[in-house]
């Protein structure tokens, strides 16, 4: 279709917007699609109550347990689901006594808290917090924990579509981050356990089920390797964003990982836009094709009030959401961002767990309508 004007808009969208009116983006195809905006006399998120699913919510994931925390034997806890995404909570105090293979999909592994080594058939990785680990689907590995650190707490986003890094078009394949900053494991000699026992353990989930397999040595017995499926690290200190002076770029840009309708972006330390007539926090939007997940990793967080490292908010598509009233105000004295999270898009609706509902903020979707 052609483009329409109706009243006085302004005719740059996210500059500009006039005094007493709230800019909105009604989309399609997250932020590269059609889309139109619409500037309202009150803001899209002061209503006065909601009832039914599509309310937004918020968690406290560090209060959530899990049942690998206390059992080295045991399995994270999922607390999100759809078809395109299955994100999971894992916590480690102690290395793993076994190794784990996946042949539902791809796992992402973002690291919050905690310092070890993640062993695979590739070889070996250091992880801290802030790393993002890709691990192919088959890939067999476990878990080592430093234990003089605190125990490791990972957010794993399961997909059954390879994860790849998305077409930066015109901005080219070093934007954001060049993959020459992807780390690739380092082979080694077997850990000091590996010959502890005279059998070891591989479970191999498939459609949800765990196959046990047996060995009677260590199965980590890769003498060498080559090719273009391997597991790869990415801490987001090395996450490059691309911003604008004089206009609020969309999430989009932030895109690291893709997957089928799965997207994963990265909120990291940015400056702030320099226009004083352009907006300086996210515009209102009611994302009609994604569920939007954000899991907040450090820092404060510039777009919402009352929101702390390891929570995480869910969006879901179609209702709206943006800035709260507190954030509005605080972006006319910053100059950047200090924030870094980690944002998880399902073309497909996310489904909230039953465990959740323990750590559940029941009244995040009000926190717009507080002073």
């Amino acid at each position: 279709m052609y483009l329409v004007k109706k009243g006085a808009p302004p005719n740059q969208a996210h500059v500009g917007v006039p005094d007493g009116l709230h800019e909105e983006e009604h989309g399609r195809q997250g932020f590269s699609g059609p889309s139109s905006h619409l500037y309202h006399h009150h803001p899209p998120t002061a209503w006065s109550r909601i009832e039914g699913p599509l309310r937004p919510r918020a968690f406290t994931c560090t209060e959530l347990p899990t049942a690998d925390h206390h059992s080295a034997d045991g399995r994270p806890t999922v607390v999100l689901q759809s078809p395109d995404a299955r994100v999971s909570l894992s916590r480690r105090a102690e290395t793993m006594p076994h190794f784990v293979r996946n042949a539902d999909g791809d796992e992402i592994v973002f690291v919050h808290r905690g310092h070890g080594r993640w062993e695979t058939e590739y070889g070996f990785l250091r992880y801290e917090p802030g790393d993002y680990l890709v691990i192919p689907k088959g890939t067999t590995y476990r878990v080592h924990v430093d234990t003089k650190g605190e125990p490791g707490l990972f957010l794993i986003v399961e997909t059954p579509a390879p994860v790849e890094m998305p077409d930066r078009g015109p901005l080219g394949r070093h934007a954001l981050f060049d993959p020459g900053v992807l780390t690739a494991p380092e082979l080694a000699m077997p850990p000091e356990d590996a010959h502890s026992r005279q059998e070891w353990e591989v479970r191999i989930k498939r459609d949800g089920d765990y196959t046990r397999v047996y060995y009677p040595f260590y199965p980590m017995d890769v003498a060498a390797w080559k090719g273009d499926l391997w597991v790869a690290k990415l801490n987001v200190r090395d996450f490059r964003p691309v911003v604008s002076p004089r206009y609020h770029l969309p999430p989009s840009v932030h895109t690291t990982f893709q997957a089928g309708g799965l997207l994963v972006s990265t909120f990291a330390p940015r400056p702030l836009e320099s226009d004083p007539r352009a907006l300086r926090v996210p515009f209102y939007h009611r994302n009609m094709d994604y569920d939007e997940v954000l899991f907040y990793h450090q820092g404060s967080f510039f777009s919402r009030a009352g929101i702390h490292a390891g929570m995480f908010t869910l969006h879901p598509q179609g209702i709206h959401h943006g800035p709260q009233p507190q954030a509005i105000a605080a972006s006319q004295t910053k100059e950047q961002t200090d924030e870094v999270a980690v944002m998880i898009e399902s073309r497909r609706a996310f489904t909230v767990m039953p465990e959740c509902d323990a750590v559940e903020l029941k009244d995040y979707a009000m926190s717009w309508s507080r002073p």
